[in-house]
């Protein structure tokens, strides 16, 4: 993350803390898979699962910054609140990031030292992560496809699963968290690893997901947001209303 900080006073776009952020996660379950006590196989298998699922997540939000020659609104008015202090603040900022992948990352660690993983629920974990990424890569695609043509701009994607959610990315993301408990069952501290997909659904929901990107949302598309949030769920996916 100190690297991360030093490339952003550069180019002026704290944005890649969000990739920097996944990179360190997988690195995280790449560390644990390696240096774990458990079994080899549930060791390899949490170490493909995480490297492949936040590597993917890294390389899609870097693709989408490179995509955008502006800074992520959240961080222009994170940089606009902290003026002069910009550079102090934004370095607190990444390390508390670091942080967080430390603290979030201690699922990995549980999993990879449990001594007697049971097959089924690891093959259930796994098809949980699996639907969670096939859901996760589509979503991302209907939006991406949604914005490339210039006849959007300015308005809301209600394609696909933008139809039933108005985060279904953060969605999948927060599914994917439940592979962890069912794949760490029966190991010292597995009881605690239900926690993981409680707190990041706080996470998402009410800290650092949600609220951030919806006032981003609300200052760039304006009435056709406030639209798109009274007739759509914020995070389930669920049927639009039809409330004006």
């Amino acid at each position: 993350m100190f690297a991360a900080w030093i490339i952003q006073q550069k180019t002026r776009d704290a944005g890649i803390v969000d990739a920097f952020w996944a990179f360190g996660m997988a690195a995280a379950g790449g560390l644990y898979g390696y240096s774990g006590t458990g079994p080899e196989w549930i060791r390899i298998t949490l170490a493909v699962l995480t490297i492949v699922w936040f590597t993917r997540l890294g390389w899609h939000i870097l693709a989408r910054n490179r995509s955008d020659p502006c800074e992520d609104g959240r961080y222009q008015a994170m940089r606009a609140w902290l003026g002069k202090r910009a550079a102090a603040g934004f370095f607190v900022f990444f390390q508390i990031q670091a942080g967080f992948v430390v603290l979030l990352s201690l699922p990995f660690l549980v999993v990879a030292n449990t001594p007697d993983p049971v097959p089924l629920l690891v093959a259930a974990g796994v098809m949980v992560a699996l639907v969670a990424f096939w859901g996760e890569i589509t979503a991302d695609r209907q939006l991406r496809e949604f914005r490339a043509d210039p006849a959007n701009r300015g308005r809301t994607c209600r394609r696909g699963w933008w139809r039933l959610s108005r985060h279904p990315n953060y969605f999948f993301e927060w599914l994917h968290w439940f592979a962890y408990p069912l794949m760490g069952f029966g190991g010292p501290y597995g009881q605690l690893l239900w926690f993981a997909p409680l707190v990041m659904l706080i996470f998402l929901v009410f800290l650092t997901g949600i609220p951030f990107t919806e006032q981003q949302a609300v200052r760039s598309r304006g009435e056709d947001y406030r639209a798109y949030q009274r007739q759509t769920s914020a995070f389930f996916p669920w049927p639009p209303s039809n409330r004006a």
